[in-house]
């Protein structure tokens, strides 16, 4: 929350595209003057205080894919392009409360559902906010965090993470969220699914240090870096 007091701090990190859940409404978005301004911007959310925003600091622009499903609330298809590469990004904040069914992981087994066909090997990235680990799978559900994993890796869509430090669901080693901004209340729930191509081109993997970003938020950034694509 109050993304025009915290888009410095992560500015300086040079990013293409930001994915900022919990994040305020464009119009709240009063930056100080020396803060850089987004290029394109694209938000949902049905509190103006609290939606998910998707900030383009780079020569990308955003087109919302027709295919939304507005029952999906923040699960956004997003058409990403520039003069030399184009992509499809879903961006998640995986929080519905309305859904009886489930408001974390079943956004997203749902969203990649419905998404099912448009879901490539190619040119394909899902990122965000998944309030999810393997450690929290309910058997019995249809849809928990290993069977979305597991759906996504069948088509050839991996984790970044997991990818890039060689860890297994549910064991990382670092984490993403320190809940109530307790250090020993750590979760990797933060995720950035890449298509076999695209991962094929990792380049870096961070994850922000609880000790810096504590002082802005109970989550610290996941930071993914390609090779050039182009």
């Amino acid at each position: 929350m109050c993304f025009r007091e915290k888009a410095s701090v992560i500015l300086p990190y040079k990013p293409d595209i930001l994915i900022v859940p919990e994040c305020e409404h464009p119009d709240k978005l009063k930056y100080p003057i020396k803060t850089p301004k987004p290029k394109d911007i694209l938000w949902h959310g049905t509190n103006q205080n609290k939606g998910l925003g998707i900030f383009s600091y780079s020569d990308f622009k955003f087109n919302q894919l027709d295919t939304y499903n507005p029952k999906l609330r923040l699960v956004i298809p997003i058409a990403v392009s520039n003069k030399h590469f184009n992509f499809t990004l879903y961006a998640i904040w995986a929080h519905n409360p309305d859904d009886p069914d489930g408001q974390y992981i079943t956004q997203v087994w749902k969203a990649i559902k419905h998404y099912d066909s448009a879901i490539t090997n190619k040119k394909t990235i899902l990122a965000g906010d998944f309030n999810s680990n393997t450690i929290w799978d309910k058997p019995r559900r249809i849809g928990n965090h290993s069977t979305v994993v597991e759906f996504l890796e069948k088509k050839e869509v991996y984790s970044t993470y997991h990818k890039y430090f060689k860890q297994k669901q549910g064991k990382e080693k670092h984490p993403t969220l320190y809940m109530y901004r307790h250090k020993n209340k750590p979760y990797h729930i933060d995720y950035c699914f890449a298509s076999k191509d695209l991962v094929d081109k990792l380049k870096t993997v961070e994850i922000g240090n609880y000790d810096f970003w504590r002082k802005y938020s109970d989550h610290v950034p996941l930071i993914i870096s390609f090779k050039k694509l182009y």
